[in-house]
């Protein structure tokens, strides 16, 4: 049975499974790729402050492309439920001697984490390649014109709320139908800019403005994104859902993030956004061999 098509996307077995990413084509008809999360700030959930200095988390970074992560998504501001926001000039202070203790010293793509424009368009002259926008390039209205002038590529991020509210009191009519209108939306809106369709990726936000209940709908339901036709980023990494299930701290939820990523996997996800690089390669590795066979 084919797939739907939704306001003119590409139905999924017409999707291209790569992407650009400035000169860079990224071949998505494999294994999965794995995004290492490298958090250069204070307050992220799982890892605030573990990296103490730029060169303690360049070191890391070099040790995730070691480990099997093909992407390093830098953050200078933390995206957790709750976080305040912090000003352009210290998230400027927290990345950019990151990506410029990178740059030319990893062969993994750089992502940069952020939903302000001048610190992606920094970020970018830093040797980044990917704007990864938790707001799906709604904060900043400016975002889609660095993304464009610079053939960047952007991860739109469905997120309920902003980081400081999305907690209070989410909800959905119908949690895949609203996810896939908004992403479908902004979508379109990139494409109205500007950016080209093959430099569009999606994230359904685990974990952002979603209750308990969606968030386990968001595995179950993954592969309806395919409608829209463009690579599907996952980022279930250590979350709060995690820890509901399992009343594992933040640290300790390397075995529950694997059971997620092994049904992303299967269900769809191209690149799968994590902490735990080493562990996670494997199971991805595992987990797409079974979905190969089963295909």
């Amino acid at each position: 049975m084919k797939a739907a098509k939704v306001r003119g996307f590409q139905a999924a077995e017409e999707a291209k499974p790569f992407f650009k990413a400035r000169d860079a084509c990224i071949d998505l008809s494999g294994c999965p790729l794995i995004m290492g999360i490298l958090n250069a700030t204070p307050d992220s959930f799982s890892d605030g402050g573990s990296c103490r200095s730029p060169l303690e988390a360049a070191w890391l970074g070099m040790r995730m492309e070691a480990d099997g992560a093909s992407i390093i998504d830098v953050g200078g501001e933390s995206t957790r439920p709750g976080a305040k926001s912090v000003d352009e000039k210290e998230e400027l202070r927290r990345v950019l001697p990151v990506f410029r203790k990178l740059s030319g010293k990893t062969r993994a793509l750089l992502s940069i984490d952020t939903c302000k424009a001048a610190v992606a368009r920094e970020a970018i002259k830093a040797g980044a390649s990917i704007v990864n926008d938790t707001s799906a390039m709604t904060d900043d209205p400016e975002m889609a014109d660095v993304v464009r002038e610079t053939g960047c590529a952007v991860v739109l991020v469905h997120r309920g709320g902003a980081p400081e509210t999305m907690r209070s009191r989410p909800h959905y009519e119908c949690l895949f139908d609203e996810i896939i209108r908004d992403l479908a939306g902004r979508v379109e809106f990139a494409l109205e800019r500007g950016i080209e369709r093959d430099r569009i990726l999606i994230d359904p936000g685990v974990g952002f403005g979603k209750r308990f209940e969606d968030n386990l709908d968001l595995h179950r339901n993954l592969d309806r994104l395919a409608v829209l036709g463009r690579p599907i980023v996952f980022g279930p990494s250590r979350k709060s859902f995690i820890g509901a299930l399992t009343n594992r701290l933040p640290k300790d939820r390397a075995f529950g993030t694997a059971a997620s990523v092994a049904v992303a996997v299967m269900k769809g996800a191209g690149i799968l956004r994590v902490h735990d690089v080493k562990e996670m390669r494997e199971v991805i590795q595992v987990a797409s061999a079974i979905r190969g066979a089963s295909e």
